[in-house]
């Protein structure tokens, strides 16, 4: 695969969890739809990181800090604070001892929050693909 054709797998693959993540909050699966919505960033930043190095193929790693900064997003403290925040989806999800806490807590208005500013930070994040 060509380096385009990686950074169109990335992206696709993103818009795709992106539907899914939506289906999942309207049937009340808040939960899951936040963990979906985490792969979703993440997969956008893999496609920049495709972007902007060399080697096709992105690190296998869930930070989203981290792989914003391997692939030189220049991000603001609340954006960053942001992702730090979605990263624990990645964990409350996969783990007991997370998963009843996170649970209780993720209602549909907690999950609505978080999917807007999930949705809005995709889009942003693709339109830096050039």
């Amino acid at each position: 695969m060509t380096k385009d054709e990686h950074i169109k797998y990335w992206i696709e693959s993103a818009e795709h969890d992106l539907d899914a993540a939506e289906s999942l909050f309207c049937n009340g699966k808040y939960d899951w739809a936040l963990f979906i919505g985490h792969l979703v960033l993440e997969k956008t930043l893999k496609a920049l990181y495709v972007m902007v190095n060399d080697n096709k193929v992105p690190p296998k790693i869930h930070n989203l800090v981290k792989l914003s900064e391997l692939s030189n997003i220049n991000l603001e403290e609340d954006k960053k604070i942001f992702l730090d925040e979605v990263n624990d989806f990645n964990l409350e999800i996969r783990y007991p001892e997370y998963r009843n806490e996170f649970y209780k807590l993720c209602n549909k208005e907690y999950a609505d929050g978080y999917l807007t500013r999930i949705k809005e930070t995709f889009q942003w994040l693709k339109s830096q693909i050039k």
